[in-house]
């Protein structure tokens, strides 16, 4: 989850999302917008009996926030690990997947996002590992993974025999708050979505400047030159009912833009992940 504003855990409800599910939540900066949703949302699921752990990682201060408001409200009845990000680079790392955390430029400490997995395996295929005298199970598992195996007439099955190519994992990029910066289009190169900030238009750019924001054609520049795949406008000034004119601006420069609504659902194509050979 990226930032938890008020009103998350009814969209969740709303999109099917359930409270028990595995989950990091990754906070960009601590203005209300981006963590009046957390307090609610750890009481649900307190209430609903969540066991999993569930990971918070934010600026310096998300630990105070937390604790502040669990003192009154009380903790979370499940485990609750808390991390305060500090540096740029890598803050989680997973078998599946890495986090980045990319410094912002926003009027105080805030950090930028970049997901991106690792190179998903490519498809198994399971004749061949029959006529190869696999045996299903565990076997057939280590070899889609990428593992050799050794059979029980000590015969060698390469991985490469019943596995094809891999395919490029996914690479999300979230701006957070921010003006536009080098960096973050540095840690976005490729990536097939990039959620940015787009508070005004570019009539307004000294004044996103003053408040640590950017403006629709800054984020289509940034998108641009990140030669990302689709761009989803957000954090959008309530100055614009019809955000039409946001949108406009940045398909100038970036057509493969949409503006971020609620509920909003954006499909990636797996095809477009395949490794050029």
């Amino acid at each position: 989850m990226l930032d938890c504003g008020e009103g998350t855990q009814r969209r969740m409800v709303e999109a099917r999302l359930g409270f028990r599910r595995p989950m990091k939540i990754l906070i960009s900066h601590l203005h209300g917008d981006h963590v009046l949703g957390l307090p609610g949302l750890l009481q649900t699921m307190t209430l609903l009996k969540r066991e999993k752990p569930l990971q918070v990682c934010g600026p310096q201060g998300i630990v105070g926030y937390i604790e502040a408001f669990s003192s009154v409200l009380g903790g979370p009845g499940f485990p609750l690990e808390i991390y305060e990000v500090i540096s740029q680079g890598p803050i989680f790392q997973e078998r599946d997947y890495v986090i980045i955390a990319i410094k912002a430029d926003h009027d105080m400490p805030s950090w930028s996002y970049v997901i991106q997995e690792h190179p998903r395996p490519g498809k198994f295929n399971p004749e061949r590992a029959r006529d190869l005298g696999v045996p299903e199970g565990p076997s057939w598992k280590r070899l889609q993974f990428g593992e050799d195996i050794k059979l029980e007439d000590g015969r060698i099955v390469r991985s490469r025999d019943v596995v094809g190519s891999p395919n490029r994992g996914l690479k999300i990029a979230y701006s957070g708050d921010t003006r536009p910066t080098r960096a973050f289009a540095e840690a976005a190169e490729s990536a097939d979505v990039m959620i940015h900030e787009a508070t005004f238009d570019e009539s307004l750019k000294e004044r996103a400047a003053e408040n640590g924001h950017s403006t629709a054609v800054q984020a289509a520049e940034v998108a641009k030159v990140a030669d990302v795949g689709k761009l989803i406008l957000t954090h959008i000034s309530s100055r614009y009912p019809d955000p039409t004119i946001l949108l406009e601006e940045a398909a100038e420069i970036f057509p493969e833009t949409v503006i971020a609504e609620d509920l909003m659902a954006v499909e990636v194509d797996l095809e477009s992940l395949k490794l050029a050979p």
